[in-house]
């Protein structure tokens, strides 16, 4: 075989390397135009935030606006270009953009794949001086081109006593002696309803913080002021809330029956857990699931 068409052979063959390599790679999205995730209790009808997420990766954990301490835990999946050697770098900052902590996160399995691989981080991080911050995480760029770097951005808030925000909300207990019509008799009407102040964490799930404090019941010192309040319930706990359309679903979980009762008892429970839902905007009606709970 002569010199040139030895030349050509290669060159052939190096093309054909270079077109199966990128053809196993796909075509890879822009990594920074993920789907900004949801915080708001009426946003698609879930109060609960959503993970940021892209085509290319999904942070399961933190979701946005948690409130995160050291060690971070951090999980999700992404595609394997976006590793490099089974790893991609993770930061996290303040609100000033100082670099608090950095690392890295693991795939859980083989990486050198178009497809999703799961991860893994524990991130340590240096004591926060801001209430919120950002969690990074970057594409690996081994080769430190622009047009090949990328990253999300979940935004997260510290704990602390210094740095963690709160809310008051009220918690509506029924007072038995304010519910009477003019022969004594209870009404079991929402009119025995007393509304009690509580300072709470500021979380993205403000609903469930209220009905889960109302679960509680009274604390001791508000116990006398509150006579005929049945909370807390044994065993009664709610599992999640979802919001559409003005309606609030409430799921509970009542492995002892407690939500049972005649009609005036279930009343008054229903109507504690309506008017301490119903003080968040965009809250015109509730719904228990499963359908049979808190029903005489």
């Amino acid at each position: 075989m002569s010199t040139k068409a030895i030349v050509i052979t290669v060159l052939l063959l190096i093309l054909l390397g270079a077109g199966a390599y990128f053809a196993m790679r796909g075509p890879e999205a822009n990594p920074n135009d993920y789907n900004p995730p949801v915080t708001n209790g009426n946003n698609g009808g879930n109060e609960e935030p959503e993970p940021v997420q892209n085509s290319m990766i999904r942070i399961d954990s933190p979701l946005p606006g948690a409130i995160v301490s050291s060690p971070l835990a951090i999980t999700g999946e992404a595609r394997g270009n976006w590793y490099f050697e089974a790893t991609f770098p993770v930061k996290i900052l303040d609100a000033n953009g100082k670099v608090l902590g950095q690392h890295y996160a693991e795939a859980q399995g083989e990486w050198m794949t178009t497809e999703f691989v799961p991860f893994t981080s524990s991130l340590t991080f240096s004591t926060p001086t801001t209430e919120t911050g950002t969690l990074v995480i970057e594409k690996s760029n081994p080769s430190g081109l622009p047009e090949n770097a990328g990253e999300v951005r979940v935004p997260i808030r510290f704990s602390g006593s210094s740095a963690t925000q709160t809310r008051t909300i009220n918690l509506y207990f029924y007072d038995q002696n304010k519910d009477k019509d003019a022969s004594g008799n209870i009404k079991c009407s929402a009119d025995g309803l007393v509304a009690i102040e509580r300072t709470i964490p500021r979380t993205n799930t403000p609903i469930q913080d209220a009905v889960r404090e109302l679960l509680k019941g009274p604390t001791a010192s508000e116990r006398s002021s509150v006579p005929g309040t049945e909370f807390p319930l044994s065993g009664v706990t709610l599992s999640s809330a979802s919001l559409s359309n003005g309606v609030l679903t409430l799921a509970f979980n009542d492995p002892q029956n407690s939500t049972s009762g005649g009609s005036c008892r279930i009343a008054i429970l229903d109507a504690q857990i309506e008017a301490t839902a119903r003080q968040f905007g965009g809250v015109t009606s509730v719904r228990y699931s499963p359908s049979d709970i808190f029903q005489p």
